[in-house]
């Protein structure tokens, strides 16, 4: 089995690693012999509490976790204290180097460019964090309007909602679109901003 595992730390934003579990347990739980799984691991292997409120358990701890092919590291105010720490920093470069994919959603964009893993490579965050995501290194190629941005061997994505899309893609990148489809229609996921979003108001 090929595993993902879904970074949780205290400050996450719920939908951004909430969101994309939903789509890769159902396909994972649906589809066994696609041959993936995914879990949730923290730092310690304890709950976090989430930016919002809503706690959250972890599988594994960052020391026991099972040998990843995909990490996806999601966002949420909690990602502003790990800019400034060394520890989570250094792990996520480790990550780097044995991981075959590394993959964010929101705000997690910026803590790997500021571990480094995004240097000349084009990549995407939440609109609020654009300009912050080309602060912390210049060499970045942002791309404010794609919903995520597939490099090869890293994914970005944007904000909240917009992991969803990217985990969609996940699938369909590693067992077919039609595949990705079946997930989709099973999760009853066809956003349609209601008409009030949709109506300009002076």
């Amino acid at each position: 089995m090929k595993h993902i595992g879904i970074v949780l730390f205290d400050g996450v934003e719920e939908l951004d690693a909430v969101g994309p579990w939903e789509v890769l347990s159902a396909w994972t739980r649906m589809y066994p012999d696609d041959g993936y799984t995914v879990s949730c691991l923290s730092a310690s292997g304890g709950s976090v509490q989430c930016a919002k409120g809503l706690v959250l358990g972890a599988h594994h701890s960052h020391a026991d976790a099972p040998p990843l092919d995909v990490l996806l590291h999601p966002g949420g105010q909690g990602t502003r204290p790990q800019l400034l720490d060394d520890a989570h920093l250094d792990w996520v470069r480790r990550q780097r180097a044995v991981v075959p994919l590394m993959t964010s959603v929101c705000t997690g964009s910026l803590v790997y460019a500021k571990a480094g893993l995004l240097k000349d490579s084009p990549a995407t965050t939440h609109w609020a964090s654009l300009a912050l995501l080309a602060e912390i290194d210049p060499t970045i190629d942002v791309r404010p309007d794609d919903r995520f941005v597939d490099d090869g061997d890293v994914i970005t994505s944007a904000g909240v909602s917009a992991g969803i899309d990217m985990a969609l893609h996940l699938v369909a990148r590693f067992a077919g679109a039609e595949r990705a489809r079946e997930v989709r229609r099973y999760i009853q996921y066809d956003p349609r901003p209601c008409e009030y979003l949709l109506t300009t108001r002076g």
